[in-house]
């Protein structure tokens, strides 16, 4: 059986990746959270999902053995491949290392991604274990693309796109919405990969918005929205207070929670998961502006 289709890895096929991988001598660290999305139509649309134009810089994620980073350098992108696997970068730099549109980048995307340099758009398969921290750090930390398109588990996705009042809007909803528009794509089932896994995975696209501008909100913005999903049971005003008090606000942080609720005309008695995005900037601008009047009043 030939491993190789014009001195590339058969992607596709399940027994052609395992005898490549055995022949190589490599596993499937299940740390790392490997799964080789093995479904052509589906590469291709998530990459065509991504809009890129020749020359376009572009972060992968978890290059795996390249399918994808060859989808992306067929259509002369620059491709910024991270990878943690000792062996597979040994064959991503083999197959692509020549190519100057393509570098590599090596170790955990968690710790690496902050000396990566530039790229406008980021496509990846995101593995389980860390979708979900990976986007809430890059978006925390105001890395953000032009457009992203990754592979998540499912119930990621899903907390991805909740809307208001779901069961499955938490503060990372609020997170991706607060810099992007997501867009769910398609529905991947198990055998989409191999190793086939058992939960079902979902592509998502994420463009920057343009409504907005994420890196103008209060400086407060990301931890308040942690904290007021944090005790979903509680009301936002016991949340705030208790936020406020955390902070600098150790004098009387009840009546600052009130005052900031209501001048955003919000409820206290209402709770975080029924507020919109527009909510929860306008409560981190008024409370922003009383921790600031705060520390000004306590260092006059």
């Amino acid at each position: 059986m030939s491993l190789l289709i014009d001195g590339l890895i058969q992607y596709d096929s399940p027994a052609a990746l395992r005898a490549f991988l055995d022949k190589h001598g490599l596993g499937m660290r299940k740390q790392f959270g490997q799964n080789f999305l093995i479904n052509p139509a589906a590469r291709t649309r998530l990459v065509e999902a991504l809009g890129i134009q020749p020359g376009d810089e572009v972060w992968e994620i978890g290059a795996g053995l390249g399918a994808m980073t060859k989808e992306l350098l067929d259509r002369e992108a620059a491709v910024k491949a991270f990878e943690i696997d000792d062996g597979f970068i040994k064959i991503l730099k083999g197959l692509f290392g020549e190519n100057p549109r393509f570098s590599l980048i090596e170790g955990d995307a968690l710790k690496t991604w902050r000396s990566a340099g530039s790229g406008s758009y980021l496509l990846g398969n995101l593995p389980y274990n860390i979708g979900a921290r990976l986007l809430s750090v890059l978006i925390e930390e105001n890395r953000l693309f032009t457009r992203m398109v990754v592979t998540v588990q499912r119930e990621v996705a899903q907390r991805m796109i909740a809307q208001s009042g779901s069961k499955d809007y938490s503060s990372f909803s609020v997170l991706c919405a607060s810099a992007y528009t997501i867009t769910p794509l398609m529905v991947l089932k198990g055998p989409s990969f191999y190793p086939a896994p058992h939960v079902d995975s979902q592509g998502v696209g994420l463009a920057l918005r343009t409504d907005t501008n994420p890196q103008a909100y209060p400086s407060c913005f990301h931890s308040l929205v942690r904290r007021l999903f944090a005790s979903r049971r509680k009301t936002l005003k016991n949340n705030l207070q208790s936020f406020l008090s955390s902070s600098i606000m150790s004098n009387d942080p009840s009546a600052a929670a009130l005052g900031a609720l209501n001048q955003c005309g919000i409820s206290a008695d209402a709770r975080a998961e029924m507020l919109e995005l527009e909510d929860f900037i306008a409560l981190a601008q008024a409370t922003e502006q009383r921790i600031v009047e705060r520390q000004a009043y306590e260092n006059y």
